[in-house]
């Protein structure tokens, strides 16, 4: 790589959108979540044209605190040559996530955590601009060894080795162009839709965004449960019954059971043939997740988690423990794309299938260059697998992601699908943007322009 792209600054911006209003997002944890993320825009010296946009999604308050973690961690990254960080990447996430004295109130978890992936985001999303190749194509024409170069071992050289990582790409190195164009000429990639089933709407706006998505393509949905059994067995006998008995229905507690609970729970539901209960508690329960995997698969429900999981090591040791039957990337959770990459090959070890969280601001726009690249690349099936759809806020994106006949279409533009328009920055940063700045006391009391189901 000739010549050099110094990081001359890395910019951090608080946008929060007042979902809260209409109950968007809403769950059985989060009851009125404003989606929000600290958005990270990366400038080279070199080239002031070229930026690099990342961001990590949060729900409201305390997005403040991500930024804040931004700024922390940007020292370790302004001056720093963009080219010698995609030749060594996993070097520069690991002096990322380990400074000696940040990493005692972060190592890789928590708001640290959440910062990192903020900028390594925006990091690739820049290498995706700079290559003028969207970041599913980039990592799909990076050799195997390059590609595994970028992911850092530590913690997980038990369970997964880089040579392994590389023999699992050259296997289906041969092929991929043929899953690549099967992607790009066919109908793209299954989409299931979380659109349908907030917790706080209306069993009426729920059934009618079911007929709604059905008409639009989607055969999986998911919906929200856990706050009252005999609620969500009335929703769930709604969508049930409009969707039909062979379409696929999911439910998501959001961490919202103890163990037992959640076993109990979910057996009250299995007359709705349910293909995985997701989150059922506490995130950082292995053993937890295990119990409930080993009760629950007798009734052919499998357990979905991932969302909240902070960093590989968890993955790891629920892929050791049985604990999960679909692992659930999140493409801010985790310090980016490189852990996730990690998470990915773990999976793929192990034999189960990745069906991304996403929904939240910007989340959908990442995780399909992932999957996409897991398809050409790793695991070459989509059997199981599908990508998370909830049309919410994807008009403030210059590259939006796009769902059509119930397929995530293959993303065209460079770069990683994360850049706000300049418009809904001015409208929605907190708390200066226009939005805010005429809401009395920081409280959304007028509604937005937005585009929600």
């Amino acid at each position: 790589m000739a010549g050099k792209l110094t990081i001359s600054k890395v910019e951090v911006l608080d946008v929060r959108f007042p979902t809260s209003l209409e109950a968007h997002g809403s769950d059985a944890m989060h009851t009125d979540p404003d989606y929000s993320c600290a958005y990270v825009v990366i400038h080279v010296s070199e080239n002031p044209q070229l930026k690099g946009y990342g961001l990590t999604f949060t729900c409201g308050r305390g997005t403040e605190i991500v930024v804040q973690a931004v700024k922390t961690l940007r020292f370790l990254v302004e001056g720093q040559d963009c080219k010698k960080i995609w030749s060594d990447f996993a070097t520069f996430y690991r002096n990322l996530t380990s400074e000696s004295q940040i990493r005692w109130v972060g190592p890789e978890k928590g708001v640290i955590q959440l910062a990192t992936a903020a900028i390594v985001n925006a990091i690739w999303d820049l290498w995706g601009r700079h290559e003028n190749k969207p970041v599913w194509k980039l990592l799909v024409d990076l050799s195997p060894e390059q590609l595994v170069s970028t992911i850092d071992f530590r913690y997980i050289r038990d369970v997964i080795t880089p040579e392994e990582c590389i023999a699992m790409l050259k296997e289906k190195k041969g092929t991929a162009g043929e899953r690549e164009k099967e992607l790009l000429q066919g109908k793209g990639y299954p989409a299931y839709t979380t659109s349908v089933g907030w917790l706080g709407y209306s069993d009426e706006r729920i059934l009618r965004l079911t007929q709604e998505q059905l008409a639009l393509g989607l055969v999986s949905f998911k919906v929200k449960v856990g706050q009252n059994l005999e609620d969500d067995k009335r929703r769930l006998r709604s969508v049930r019954k409009a969707i039909g008995p062979n379409n696929k229905l999911m439910i998501d507690a959001n961490q919202r059971w103890e163990v037992q609970e959640s076993i109990d729970w979910v057996t009250a539901l299995k007359e709705f043939n349910l293909l995985w209960i997701e989150e059922p508690t506490s995130p950082d329960d292995i053993l937890g997740h295990a119990t409930i995997a080993k009760a629950l698969k007798p009734l052919g429900i499998g357990v979905a988690t991932g969302e909240m999981c902070q960093n590989r090591v968890i993955f790891k040791q629920l892929f050791q423990a049985n604990a999960i039957s679909f692992c659930q990337i999140d493409s801010c959770r985790v310090g980016g794309v490189n852990e996730n990459l990690a998470i990915y090959f773990m999976a793929k070890k192990f034999g189960i299938p990745v069906c991304p969280h996403a929904g939240g601001v910007g989340l959908c726009g990442f995780v399909q260059h992932l999957q996409v690249w897991d398809f050409i690349s790793l695991s070459g099936s989509m059997e199981n697998r599908m990508i998370e759809w909830v049309d919410h806020l994807h008009e403030n994106f210059y590259s939006p992601p796009v769902v059509k006949d119930g397929h995530y279409l293959v993303p065209k533009d460079p770069g990683y699908s994360g850049q706000m328009k300049e418009e809904s920055i001015a409208t929605y940063e907190f708390p200066k943007g226009t939005y805010w700045s005429n809401v009395a006391d920081g409280q959304a009391s007028v509604q937005p322009t937005m585009v929600c189901q």
